[in-house]
């Protein structure tokens, strides 16, 4: 057994960020206990109104240490260590009030959003937990609940963080990526950020095994946060041991400290395959396209998949072009979060399975007996010889195929405009980051094992096929 810590809602759109505040909780507590494992980055259901930006928790292990150590990170000049597992060393309240130090040091109480908590446990709440924190909306009571009798829990004015703070101890990965997150002196927290981007684009191309390090498309770099925090840059991977090296790439302002966390980004952890489409949800639909694309103010392109609206929205930029490839009859998958006001998908992948034909009218029938061409009765009313007056159906026109530029595959928006969750095509080996803009890949292999409902299904064309709910 080891103590279990979790921490969240400590930071707001002004500053701060709870990573940075569990490097000073790992400062502190490393010198006494033992950190066990990598510290954790635990993203939760992204569609959650009140949060601050990534909807991110923070969990970390401390105990007596076994095994053989190895480096996470360096805070203030100080190596810190981790091992592969341990054992408790002491009771959680005495943890719980060094842990209450930091928080009440560091915790943005002046914004009336900011709602810290934290927890210290000495075992995890039910997996359960986490699932329903990242794929729906959990109660402060149903959180606290989880975790009675398991330790200490503490909280903060309307003490929303709890959810979080409980949600990411319970997380229990079935796939896992790292961060290195670096972070900037305090003297500089207000400064605009110094990075050389050609040393970022340099190190995206030398470490493929990271992602969402550069937007080659829009030209901007990912990297870094927009926002007056303490955090330098984060590079993202699936590989913990290549991520010292590469941030050891990138040029410009140097780094005060730094910590690999494990995380759940890039993970689809938050995608449910559900009956349902409930909004605050981000679900994976198929069926038929049932409307052509069109522009609605703001630079958005919405569709209709069977009686459903998905939009792809502006930020998705270039990703829109994809979308308004698409035409009726166009068997797909979409996943993305289900808005409210006006009830839509929110498109944050899409898989084409298979286009439908298009066909353009070159020629109107002839009509034997008189040697003339047929008239159009109207739309879809079909012809009639303007001599002996005979009907001919629409099918009797001369039709030339349309060649569809859109190609069977997965297709994703540009790096910087994905969400922190969402699984880049690059993760499972069929897009790179520098791929062209829309470019398509093939369909992974377990799309295609997926069975009843899945995209082999002949399941109704006019309604989408919803997935049922993953087991937890």
């Amino acid at each position: 057994m080891v103590h279990w810590i979790g921490v969240d809602d400590t930071d707001s759109l002004q500053g701060m960020c709870t990573t940075f505040l569990a490097t000073e909780i790992v400062r502190d507590l490393t010198e006494d206990f033992d950190l066990i494992g990598y510290p954790r980055l635990v993203r939760l259901n992204p569609n959650i109104p009140w949060k601050t930006r990534g909807n991110g928790a923070v969990c970390m292990r401390f105990g007596e240490g076994l095994g053989p150590p190895f480096v996470v990170g360096s805070i203030a000049g100080r190596t810190i260590e981790a091992h592969p597992r341990g054992r408790a060393s002491s009771e959680p309240a005495a943890v719980a009030d060094r842990v209450a130090l930091h928080v009440e040091r560091w915790s943005r109480f002046d914004d009336a959003t900011t709602n810290p908590a934290f927890a210290v446990l000495s075992r995890q709440p039910t997996p359960a937990l986490y699932w329903r924190a990242v794929r729906g909306v959990v109660s402060k009571g149903s959180a606290q609940a989880a975790a009675r009798g398991l330790g200490v829990v503490r909280s903060y004015k309307n003490g929303r963080g709890v959810i979080g703070a409980l949600s990411a101890i319970a997380w229990r990965p079935r796939d896992r990526t790292y961060e290195v997150l670096t972070y900037r002196a305090p003297e500089a927290w207000t400064t605009a950020r110094r990075i050389a981007p050609e040393s970022v684009i340099r190190m995206d191309r030398n470490f493929p095994s990271t992602f969402n390090n550069y937007d080659y498309v829009n030209d901007r770099l990912v990297i870094a946060p927009h926002s007056p925090c303490p955090v330098l840059f984060g590079i993202r991977g699936d590989d913990p041991a290549v991520l010292l090296p590469a941030m050891r790439v990138i040029e410009g302002e140097r780094p005060e400290r730094w910590l690999i966390f494990e995380t759940n980004q890039g993970t689809d952890d938050h995608v449910m395959r559900r009956r349902s489409v409930k909004p605050g949800a981000t679900v994976r639909l198929s069926g038929r396209v049932t409307s052509p694309p069109r522009a609605i103010a703001g630079g958005h392109v919405v569709f209709r998949l069977g009686d459903l609206d998905v939009t792809a929205y502006e930020p998705s930029k270039q990703f829109r072009a994809v979308v308004r490839s698409l035409a009726p009859g166009d068997r797909i998958e979409a996943i993305g979060a289900i808005r409210r006001r006006p009830k839509t998908l929110n498109l944050e992948k899409l898989f084409v399975e298979s286009t439908a034909p298009r066909f353009r009218k070159v020629a109107n029938p002839w009509c034997p007996e008189c040697q003339k061409r047929a008239k159009s009765l109207g739309r879809q009313a079909g012809f009639r010889c303007p001599c002996c007056r005979k009907h001919f159906p629409l099918s009797a026109a001369t039709f030339d195929r349309i060649e569809r530029s859109l190609r069977p595959g997965w297709y994703e928006p540009p790096v910087g405009s994905r969400r922190h969750l969402s699984m880049p095509l690059k993760r499972i080996g069929f897009a790179s980051d520098t791929s062209p803009p829309g470019g398509s890949v093939s369909p992974p292999a377990f799309l295609h094992a997926r069975g009843p409902g899945g995209l082999d299904s002949e399941a109704g064309d006019a309604v989408p096929t919803l997935y049922p709910l993953d087991d937890l």
